[in-house]
């Protein structure tokens, strides 16, 4: 039996080090570079996992070099934290390989987004271990300083994570009045509606569902929210924390990706907060994924724990 109290892995302290890995999509070397460069100015230490740079069609690599990428990052008990370069596609290819035990012996700061959700969902359901959904490390340098400072803050703090609802984002409309508390799970929706009727099925009964997406016609986001609904992931969920829909438009009059999130959000009877910083846009909220967390639509605000704990903590609870 996996036990349902989160795990939480320490938080990052000076001097540690951090293991880039690029489990999906392929890396230009100068953009690990310029990752390495990131972390080293807050004082950590910073590698490359050893075929991070490699190449295989549109992928890091072949499957079986990324996966050992991974699987040596959660192995290595000098590594403290596992980041993920970029997201793109090719998680799934390697998830039902990762070495679980090593990930329950030793839990690690995990931190990506995008395609990097199947490896956060997967690690949920297996063992219970606490993500971070922020940016990809490749493109750390390149944002701006409020991103970067809630990539420091998750990593390296261990504050909650309070979010306001931004007027400027295009889903601040999408709202269904209410308060909930529960564990934030989700991420990319694309990504969840691919991984329905895989093994990995999480348990979202009483959960708040983070969701976002990129370059997805209004059909197709439809399309991912029916999958999901359909395969009865979102049966029994408390609330529904939306987070950007970048790129996100159709060539029709009609109808608009808001409009599709509004009809069927509204339809699970439960709070919805739209306008949350979360997912592709120019400006990134990092946050924890297995986390406990409030999200109130009528203040416009998502309060989430942090993902880290205190080095001398226990990693359960």
């Amino acid at each position: 039996m996996v036990p349902f109290s989160p795990v939480r892995p320490a938080m990052l302290q000076p001097g540690e080090l951090v293991r880039l890995v690029a489990p999906s999509g392929w890396v230009r070397p100068d953009r690990a570079a310029a990752a390495i460069q990131a972390l080293t100015s807050w004082g950590l230490r910073a590698q490359a996992a050893k075929s991070a740079l490699s190449r295989h069609f549109y992928l890091a690599g072949t499957d079986e070099e990324r996966l050992d990428d991974v699987n040596d990052a959660f192995r290595d008990p000098e590594v403290r934290a596992v980041l993920c370069l970029r997201g793109g596609y090719g998680a799934q290819r390697i998830i039902d390989d990762i070495d679980l035990d090593a990930v329950r012996n030793d839990p690690k700061l995990f931190m990506g987004y995008s395609d990097i959700t199947a490896l956060h969902i997967a690690l949920w359901c297996e063992t219970r271990l606490s993500t971070v959904h922020g940016p990809v490390a490749a493109y750390l340098s390149d944002a701006d300083s409020s991103t970067k400072g809630s990539v420091h803050r998750a990593l390296m703090t261990g504050d909650p994570v309070v979010m306001t609802a931004d007027e400027k984002e295009s889903t601040f409309d999408v709202r269904v009045a209410g308060r909930a508390e529960g564990i934030l799970l989700g991420g990319n929706l694309t990504m969840l509606a691919t991984m329905a009727g895989g093994r990995h099925k999480p348990d979202l009964g009483g959960a708040i569902l983070v969701i976002e997406a990129t370059n997805e016609e209004p059909y197709r986001v439809d399309r991912s929210l029916v999958q999901l609904k359909r395969a009865g992931w979102l049966d029994g969920i408390a609330g529904v924390a939306v987070g950007q829909f970048t790129n996100c438009v159709d060539d029709g009059p009609t109808p608009t990706v808001e409009q599709v999130l509004s009809e069927q959000l509204g339809s699970f009877g439960v709070p919805v907060l739209g306008g949350l910083p979360i997912g592709h846009g120019d400006q990134q909220t990092t946050v924890g994924l297995g986390v406990p967390a409030v999200l109130d639509a009528d203040s416009g605000t998502l309060v989430a724990q942090p993902v880290g704990r205190p080095a001398d903590q226990q990693a359960s609870g």
